[in-house]
Parts: C-alpha cells; sequence; structure tokens
C-alpha cells in the first residue's frame, strides 16, 4: 500500500473567544462571523480534488471549519489533535498574562518552545499525543488528507514530518499548510495562506 504522501493542514477560523488576541487551549469555542470568512478564503486554496480523510479536532471551532472546508464529507474527529491547555493562562492575552504573571511571561519569552504553561498541559506530553495521533494518522491507510485543528498540532506535525519548524506564530487563523512525501519518503511543505505567497521546499 503507498500510504499517505499528502496532508493539508489548515488552522480554524477566528472565534467568539477572539483567538487572535488571547489563549484558547482546552475552551470548546465557537467560530465567528469573520472566522467563517476566514474558512471560506482557506477553501479557495485547497485543491479540486477530493481528500480520502477528512480528520478534525473535536473542538467546536476546528469541526465546524472542517464541515465547511468539506461539506457532505464525514469527519473524522482526532481527539489527539486539540490544542495544548494553556492552564491558568486559559482566556487571558499576552497583556494580562504579563500584568498577572510577570515572572512566568519573561521566562515564556525567552524560552517559548520549552516553556510548559502553569497549570497546563507539560509541551512533552502535549506533542506526544500530537505525533500519536500523526502515527494513527499514518497508518490510516488514504492517500491525502485534510486535517484541520489549531496552530500547535499543526506546528508539532510539521516539525515532526518535515525536520524544521514552521516560522515563529504560523500558521495564520484560516491558514493553510501543505505536506508533500517525496519518492524518497521525506516530506516538505509549501505553504499557503489567505495572502498568497510562493510555496517553498525544505531541503
Amino acid at each position: 500500500m503507498p500510504g499517505l504522501s499528502r496532508i493539508l493542514l489548515v488552522r480554524h477560523g477566528e472565534t467568539v473567544g477572539n483567538s487572535r488576541l488571547r489563549f484558547h487551549g482546552s475552551r470548546d469555542l465557537a467560530l465567528s462571523d469573520e472566522g467563517r470568512r476566514q474558512v471560506c478564503a482557506a477553501a479557495r486554496l485547497l485543491p479540486f480534488d477530493r481528500f480520502d480523510l477528512v480528520v478534525a479536532s473535536p473542538l467546536r471551532r476546528a469541526w465546524e471549519s472542517a464541515v465547511m472546508l468539506a461539506p457532505g464529507v464525514s469527519v473524522l474527529l482526532e481527539a489527539r489533535f486539540r490544542e495544548i491547555d494553556f492552564g491558568r493562562w486559559e482566556g487571558l492575552s499576552a497583556e494580562e498574562i504579563e500584568a498577572q504573571d510577570p515572572s512566568f511571561y519573561n521566562a515564556w519569552q525567552s524560552s517559548s518552545e520549552s516553556f510548559d504553561f502553569p497549570g497546563g498541559e507539560r509541551r512533552a506530553d502535549f506533542r506526544a499525543r500530537v505525533h500519536r495521533g500523526l502515527d494513527r494518522l499514518l497508518e490510516h491507510g488514504a492517500r491525502s488528507a485534510l486535517v484541520v485543528a489549531h496552530k500547535g498540532p499543526i506546528r508539532a506535525i510539521v516539525e515532526k514530518l518535515c525536520g524544521e519548524p514552521l516560522e515563529k506564530g504560523k500558521p495564520d487563523l484560516g491558514g493553510v499548510v501543505q505536506l508533500t512525501r517525496g519518492g524518497d519518503g521525506s516530506w516538505y511543505h509549501g505553504r499557503r495562506s489567505s495572502h498568497p505567497r510562493a510555496a517553498y521546499r525544505i531541503p
């Protein structure tokens, strides 16, 4: 069996909780009107051929986006692709975090990729569960998959498969990242967003 050779990763759109400015990990929020517009823009970036498999985080903002992107198609909910739990920072903006937890905020800014959120999910545990979800996806038997999730899981998937992270802060809300497996079995990505730019290959 050839196995999975293409994955389209889409970050959900803006939420009623203002996900652009506030940290919503475990909170289950719906898409806002702006979020639905972002998802519609993302849909225009997807290829016209159908996917063998559509997967989404079970959080509402993700599966709502998946239903919009693949209308009439069954969506497989993958709990391992939930966003990280931000603990006591859930729902706060960066400015509020800095005011309430200045020492933790400074530690976060100086080592964001290894920092564990106070009272939240350990970063190592988060990556491990996303990787388990990715293993399940790769073993499914599909050739192409659409995965609708959150910034954290998308970044973890790209880094695991391609060996290099996305730019800091990416993908944007409604952003699309295409992963393709080459003939030698290695993965590379061409990034797309609502502001078109050239795709590029990671060596």
